[in-house]
């Protein structure tokens, strides 16, 4: 069975992180670098646990937090852009994650509506 889309977003995603991380410790950026690292590769872990959920729900609560790992990196790719720490470009970074985020979103809409129909 190949992986989702989801699935290899976000650990595309991971690796553009993680090379993003190592030009930012390059300018000596280590305070929200390091904030990035964490929320930026969790996204894809976290799906990773999604997709071997033991319940609906158990799925539904990993892409939760999935998702707000996902606004939390779109957060911290903000806030490096409009203060110019440094001089990198993150804008590709950005559209990444925000397309992750909309990902997510309609997952965790599409997987909520199926378990309430099962409830009723």
């Amino acid at each position: 069975m190949s992986e989702s889309i989801i699935g290899q977003k976000s650990f595309q995603f991971a690796l553009e992180i993680i090379d993003l991380y190592s030009r930012l410790q390059e300018k000596r950026e280590y305070v929200i670098s390091k904030q990035l690292l964490r929320s930026g590769t969790s996204i894809g872990a976290n799906v990773e646990e999604a997709s071997g959920g033991q319940s609906t729900k158990d799925f539904l609560a990993k892409m939760y937090i999935a998702y707000k790992e996902a606004r939390e990196t779109k957060y911290w790719l903000r806030l490096m852009q409009k203060s110019q720490l440094v001089t990198i470009d993150v804008s590709n970074e950005l559209q990444d994650a925000d397309e992750i985020v909309r990902i997510l979103s309609s997952i965790i809409k599409t997987t909520e509506e199926k378990l309430s129909k099962v409830r009723s």
